[in-house]
C-alpha cells in the first residue's frame, strides 16, 4: 500500500468544510482524476476513476463519520484504497488533513508512487477543494449522519 498525506486550510468555518466533502457526486465537478460518483445508500458508493489515464471502478463504504470531525472509508472491492478526512477548527477557518492509503498497480502507478506524484496530485486536489468550498453555496448541507466502526 502506498499512503499520501496532504492537508490545507480553507476559509470556512468547519460545518461548511465538512458538508461539501460529504457531497461525493459533486467531486467530479472539480477534481479531474474522478469520472463519477454515485451514491448508493447513505454509507455506500460507486466510484469510476482514471489516475494517470486508467480507468478504476469500485464501491466504496463509510468505516467512520463524526459530522464536522472526520470521515473515514475503504473500498469494498479492488482496487484496494482506504482514506481518512479530518476537520479541525483553526484561526483562519478550517483546517482540512487527507491520508489516502492506495494500491498502485501497473509500472507507471508504481513509478508515480515512489516518485511522489500521488502526493503532489493529493495537495492539488485539496487546492481545488479550497477553491470550491470557498467559492459555492454555503447554505448547501451535506449527510450529517454519523458511522461508527463497519457501517
Amino acid at each position: 500500500m502506498s499512503t499520501v498525506e496532504a492537508d490545507t486550510v480553507v476559509n470556512v468555518p468547519t460545518r461548511v468544510a465538512y458538508d461539501q466533502w460529504t457531497r461525493f457526486e459533486e467531486f467530479p465537478d472539480f477534481l479531474p482524476g474522478i469520472e463519477s460518483v454515485t451514491q448508493l445508500t447513505d454509507t455506500t458508493s460507486h466510484w469510476v476513476v482514471s489516475p494517470a489515464g486508467v480507468t478504476r471502478e469500485y464501491d466504496a463504504v463509510i468505516t467512520e463519520q463524526v459530522p464536522d470531525e472526520v470521515i473515514a472509508w475503504e473500498s469494498i472491492d479492488e482496487p484496494r484504497n482506504a482514506g481518512r478526512v479530518t476537520f479541525e477548527p483553526d484561526a483562519e477557518g478550517t483546517r482540512v488533513r487527507l491520508v489516502l492509503e492506495w494500491s498502485p498497480e501497473g509500472f507507471t502507478e508504481n513509478a508515480g508512487a515512489v516518485l511522489q506524484a500521488d502526493d503532489a496530485m493529493a495537495k492539488i486536489d485539496l487546492m481545488k477543494f479550497k477553491d470550491r468550498v470557498e467559492n459555492s453555496d454555503r447554505n448547501a448541507e451535506g449527510w450529517r449522519g454519523e458511522v461508527h466502526g463497519d457501517a
